[in-house]
């Protein structure tokens, strides 16, 4: 049921008809997000994201709320590093309005010298928010440490000064760079019309002009380090890294197995033995950090102080294991039926699925079936669980971020794998 257009301005339209629901996701989404940005506009991506909902030459920001809200609809908007999407959820008789919402918002925004002031405090609070969240702004550090003076490695929502920064013609300047026809997914999935969704495009977005600025990624370089960030808290928080595959990677499917029988779920071996076993963290898992060219693979947890050192011997134990003694075909089994079962379950809405299409699209620029997912998931087998352990964990790969009170004599002397 999917389809794809690309009207003569380089718009590309994706759809996914859901004929049995009664609801329809629209989503626009831009190629573009923080890494992107340039040091003296850090956050802008997530800025301007904000500056849409502020009113547009006919609409106010309330009457853009009102509107949305007199027919039960659903309006929000997420910037990523390499994305930013608008998006809104509603009926299926109401998809010419949401289309006329969005795009308002997306080429008609003021940008008001007072709407920019106003909302710039407003993200500085979104920024002091993140940093009373430990758990959270953990993550980033270890992104920053290990991704040094790489823009991937920057947190989406800038620094105080770089916000404080922002005015007009800055904000401006980054919006005709990228909010430009050819860096545009028009993504909608839902009991709709592939065609009568091309018309509706076409009609409000179809006269958008303009070539997205030249922007050369270079591929993120790790530099492992192990950082201490002293903070006054309950907990320590910390990350135990290494070096990942990008998002189209062959090998990414192995990876996800492998972190799903790490530490992507409650069966896996880091959850029941530091949390079941031994009641050492409310929370610890692993997860992947993917993108177009380049990854991370984090093992995180949140510990008491005088717990820190135990809970990193285990984690290092437990990786060490995996590598040297692998896996089990229970755990393969186990692993493949959860990630498909997760897969599945999170496509039964429209939201998910217009989010999903919209995804590939933007940063892969193809779409890949369901099937050829399921059908590439069944074919890992054990040998290549165990060949990308043993190419993912290296001692000379290894990354430690730790906030908290806590310093470096938690960690072991000698660190390997």
């Amino acid at each position: 049921m999917y389809q794809k257009s690309v009207l003569t301005n380089g718009i590309r339209v994706v759809s996914e008809a859901i004929p049995y629901v009664k609801s329809v996701t629209l989503g626009i989404w831009i190629g573009t997000g923080s890494r992107s940005e340039q040091e003296n506009n850090h956050g802008i991506s997530h800025f301007i994201e904000h500056l849409l909902f502020k009113g547009t030459a006919t609409r106010s920001a309330k009457d853009i709320a009102e509107i949305v809200d007199e027919v039960g609809g659903q309006l929000n908007a997420f910037t990523a590093k390499e994305y930013t999407c608008y998006y809104i959820k509603v009926l299926d008789t109401h998809i010419h309005l949401a289309m006329d919402i969005l795009s308002d918002m997306l080429i008609n925004s003021r940008f008001d010298a007072e709407d920019i002031a106003r909302e710039r405090e407003v993200v500085l609070e979104e920024v002091k928010m993140y940093e009373d969240s430990p758990d959270e702004l953990v993550h980033d550090i270890h992104l920053d440490c290990n991704w040094s003076g790489h823009s991937l490695g920057r947190n989406i929502l800038g620094t105080v000064e770089s916000i404080n920064s922002f005015d007009r013609s800055l904000v401006l300047e980054y919006y005709h760079d990228f909010y430009t026809p050819d860096n545009m997914v028009v993504a909608a999935a839902g009991n709709l019309s592939h065609d009568a969704l091309v018309e509706l495009t076409n009609r409000f977005l179809g006269h958008l002009a303009g070539k997205k600025a030249a922007v050369h990624h270079q591929i993120p370089l790790l530099t492992p380090v192990r950082t201490f960030q002293a903070k006054e808290t309950e907990q320590v928080n910390l990350c135990l890294g290494t070096i990942s595959v990008a998002q189209n990677a062959p090998e990414i499917y192995p990876v996800h197995i492998l972190n799903n029988i790490l530490g992507g779920g409650i069966s896996s071996r880091l959850f029941q033995s530091i949390r079941e076993e031994r009641g050492l963290a409310y929370s610890v898992y692993s997860y992947q950090t993917n993108y177009s060219d380049a990854g991370l693979f984090t093992v995180y947890a949140g510990t008491r102080p005088t717990n820190t050192a135990q809970v990193i011997e285990l984690i290092l134990a437990t990786i060490g294991e995996l590598k040297k003694d692998g896996i089990t075909a229970k755990e393969l089994t186990r692993a493949k039926e959860q990630i498909k079962g997760s897969l599945l379950l999170g496509l039964e809405s429209s939201s998910s699925r217009m989010s999903r299409i919209g995804k590939m699209e933007i940063t892969l620029g193809k779409y890949v079936t369901l099937d050829e997912v399921v059908e590439k998931i069944e074919k890992v087998t054990i040998a290549n669980i165990s060949d990308m352990a043993a190419a993912l964990f290296r001692s000379a790969t290894f990354c430690f971020t730790a906030l908290g009170p806590v310093d470096e004599k938690v960690l072991p002397a000698d660190i390997t794998f």
